[in-house]
């Protein structure tokens, strides 16, 4: 796990006070402990969420920002993988608790503005129910990351269509930054059944036998490289832009 000195982890109390009354942000990232296919770790969304924060933190000087990072929850809402063996799950409800007492012990220290990077979909909705009871129950201003969310257009120019979990992007991110965790030997198409229009679905093994989306021998960590260093810089100007507009 990659460690930066804005990390609470590693500081006493003092210096978590004296942390949490300069940053403009404490940064929480969300990962999940799931499955993704025959070739990756489970931990591939904590891994993300890890990494990524640690590129934000490191490029946050050029943007005059103050980041205090938190450790990585590792833990997400993945009930709908629970049938693959490894995934541990929170339930939505309990999920939103711990997001709720994260944000509550926090702004009792004095933080003021918690930033969310969440690498998880299925910690989306959960998520956003616990920003909003946070804003509307407490002094803390939550701001909502959905990394991918602001990488999407580079990453469909870049793989394509199908790119989705365990696939061609998830794929060449542990290639890149944990290429010691990939089962190269693992890597092969994964076909998956055509998504419902009216419904969802309830396990994931009911869209794809193998656990992911997309085709892993197309991963590609060398154009994954300046997707994330473009998507840093895209983030950390979109909270700028936000605190300038009294948001």
């Amino acid at each position: 796990m990659p460690e930066t000195d804005a990390d609470l982890f590693g500081m006493t109390w003092e210096e978590a006070g004296d942390a949490i009354d300069d940053a403009d942000f404490a940064v929480l990232p969300t990962g999940s402990i799931e499955q993704h296919g025959p070739h990756l770790p489970v931990s591939t969304d904590t891994l993300r969420a890890d990494h990524l924060t640690a590129e934000l933190v490191d490029a946050a000087d050029e943007f005059d920002l103050d980041l205090l990072r938190l450790p990585t929850l590792p833990y997400g809402q993945s009930e709908h993988h629970m049938r693959f063996p490894g995934t541990i799950t929170l339930s939505t409800e309990t999920y939103v608790d711990v997001i709720r007492e994260i944000g509550e012990s926090i702004v009792e220290h004095g933080a003021d503005r918690l930033l969310i990077v969440n690498c998880h979909g299925g910690n989306r909705e959960p998520l956003s129910v616990a920003a909003d009871r946070l804003g509307r129950d407490t002094d803390l201003t939550v701001h909502f990351v959905h990394w991918t969310d602001f990488a999407r257009e580079d990453l469909e120019e870049a793989y394509g269509e199908g790119w989705g979990h365990a696939g061609d992007h998830e794929t060449s991110f542990v290639e890149l930054y944990r290429p010691d965790l990939v089962r190269t030997e693992k890597k092969e198409p994964q076909e998956a059944a055509e998504m419902p229009r009216t419904r969802s679905y309830e396990y994931f093994d009911e869209v794809t036998e193998l656990g992911g989306l997309g085709d892993p021998t197309n991963s590609d960590p060398d154009a994954l490289e300046p997707i994330v260093a473009a998507t840093t810089r895209e983030i950390l100007g979109a909270l700028v832009e936000d605190l300038d507009a009294g948001w």
